[in-house]
């Protein structure tokens, strides 16, 4: 049965969807609470409900520019409504669109390197992932020069440089995951910097002239397996529609384990070329090797939107200041293939439903304050933040609101579904003085703040709040705890593990009544409580003092007194 014959016509899962909305929050009109009493309203039932909602098989994944997309956009529009928030994209509207371009790349059977009268032919998907660079329908490299580039990191204030200056025009650079970790004095040992992330990486490589960049995927490297990347990428990618810069006509990963027999059949040993990378005098190598490959790209133009909500301030001096609430809408929509128990919908329940859930959650809470907060709260429901963060980093670029007067960013990626627990894990800790905020109201719930658990895995750069420390504006973004109550050690890192590989990214993120809210329930609340002590203290919050950010911040400030 195809989707429009079981889930009925677009116009009449619209009116269904918007008097689920209008019911869904009409207890939102009852009894007024005392400001400091706020965070009590956020409740199981509460989050259950949204989650649920927008993780349904209905909404189809709510990939940009789908069916589903849409309908989110008006629940989530119609909830900011039934709550009295004033619509915040600007004349008037709930929504700030923007345009995408989408492509779908088709690619050959296998990927053949060649080397004299050697080749290596790796399978696509099972052993490389290719993409094409650019949103155009066929993309070709011909005998295309291999260079391994170490990790592809162009960064002066380490003294770092991977390229040296060599001329790469047109060809493939092979790079490592990540960035340099042997020396605890660079790149900030363990702790994965901007450096490491591959979109950075593939805007070097285009940077420098390259007609196409590999990334070499470990689990280690990535953290995540294999089965992320074939998700993640093997469907269609989008990027901001307009954009400027240099383009690629490839973007591939490839397993350890198959480009280990291309570097073999170059005469190189892929252990040495790595240590190799580690140190400052690295020079890009070629391998003297070729790759010619022709992709087919199915090319279209959708648009998207974020969800913007708010809540005026209620203090005549502080009122013009905002915190921002944010948490992504979006999820991974449609795959183009089937999981073994038969499903292809990314419903994305943790990531994203379960922070949207909370976004409402919180909104309702701020919505019965009385009196509000003295600064004004700002709902932001941003799409297409599996494409690259491509929401908040629209809304970075127009911002609705002067970034010098975003006191603070607080982002919900995901949640907590595995109970309560005795640590607040905070990702990007010891980068602001919000910290000291977050520390103090977890004091006040008996629990300790932790620094991010997995620093090698960059999650600071990996969500939205990263769009709006680019402009200047200090975040809060939380992860799970892994101290579970009442279990033992090492249980709830196993958990977080187990997830991460079988679930994210998966079909298998879906909702389950299964779940133990209460450590999301905490974290929620405790966000709630961060934000309106932001919102209320006589100073907006700051970066400390050397951070990568601080710059931004006050190039943002006295922009905004101008």
């Amino acid at each position: 049965m195809d989707n429009e014959t079981k889930y009925g016509s677009h116009a009449s899962v619209s009116r269904i969807l918007l008097l689920i909305g209008l019911l869904c929050c009409g207890a939102t009109n009852g009894q007024v609470i005392r400001a400091d009493d706020g965070a009590t309203v956020i409740d199981e039932d509460t989050l259950r409900g949204h989650i649920r909602f927008l993780a349904d098989d209905r909404l189809e994944g709510r990939g940009p520019g789908s069916r589903g997309d849409e309908l989110t956009q008006l629940y989530l529009a119609t909830q900011f409504q039934t709550l009295g928030l004033k619509p915040a994209a600007g004349e008037g509207e709930w929504l700030q669109p923007f345009p995408l371009v989408g492509v779908r790349t088709v690619a050959p059977p296998s990927v053949v390197f060649r080397h004299g009268e050697k080749s290596v032919a790796l399978k696509s998907v099972e052993d490389f992932m290719s993409t094409i660079g650019q949103p155009v329908e066929n993309a070709k490299l011909a005998d295309a020069e291999l260079v391994f580039v170490g990790y592809g990191i162009e960064a002066p204030e380490y003294k770092w440089d991977d390229y040296k200056d060599v001329d790469l025009t047109g060809k493939v650079l092979l790079m490592m995951n990540n960035d340099p970790s042997s020396d605890p004095e660079l790149f900030e040992g363990r702790r994965r910097l901007y450096y490491g992330r591959w979109d950075y990486k593939y805007e070097m490589a285009a940077r420098k002239g390259a007609a196409g960049a590999i990334i070499i995927h470990t689990t280690p490297s990535a953290g995540y397996p294999w089965q992320v990347i074939q998700t993640s990428w093997s469907g269609e990618e989008f990027e901001l529609r307009g954009g400027e810069g240099r383009r690629m006509e490839l973007k591939g990963w490839v397993t350890e384990t198959g480009i280990r027999d291309v570097v073999r059949m170059s005469g190189f040993d892929l252990d040495e070329l790595r240590q190799k990378a580690e140190s400052r005098d690295f020079q890009p190598i070629s391998l003297g090797t070729t790759l010619s490959i022709e992709l087919e790209g199915i090319v279209r133009q959708q648009n998207t939107a974020n969800v913007l909500g708010m809540l005026p301030g209620s203090d005549p001096e502080l009122r013009d200041e905002v915190v921002v609430y944010m948490a992504h809408h979006d999820h991974l929509g449609l795959g183009v293939e089937r999981d073994e128990r038969g499903d292809n919908i990314y419903n994305g329940a943790v990531d994203n439903a379960a922070g949207v859930a909370a976004l409402l959650a919180m909104a309702k809470a701020y919505s019965r304050m009385d009196p509000p907060p003295k600064r004004s709260i700002l709902f932001a429901a941003v799409g297409a933040e599996e494409q690259g963060l491509l929401g908040s980093e629209f809304f970075a670029e127009h911002p609705t609101i002067q970034p010098g007067k975003m006191s603070a960013v607080i982002n919900m990626d995901g949640t907590n579904i595995i109970g309560q627990t005795h640590d607040v894990n905070v990702i990007g800790h010891g980068k602001s003085n919000l910290d000291n905020i977050v520390e103090a109201v977890a004091k006040t719930q008996h629990r300790i703040v932790t620094p991010d658990h997995f620093p090698d895995r960059g999650y600071y750069y990996r969500s939205d709040q990263f769009s709006l420390a680019k402009i200047g504006v200090p975040g809060v973004y939380l992860h799970s705890g892994i101290q579970v109550v009442g279990k033992p050690a090492g249980w709830g890192k196993q958990q977080l593990d187990d997830w991460v590989e079988k679930i994210y990214h998966q079909p298998s993120d879906e909702y389950s009544e299964d779940w133990d809210l209460s450590g999301a329930i905490e974290d929620t609340r405790l966000l709630f409580e961060v934000g309106r002590q932001v919102a209320n203290q006589p100073e907006m919050a700051a970066w400390n003092v050397g951070d990568e950010f601080e710059a931004a911040r006050k190039h943002a400030i006295s922009a905004s007194e101008d």
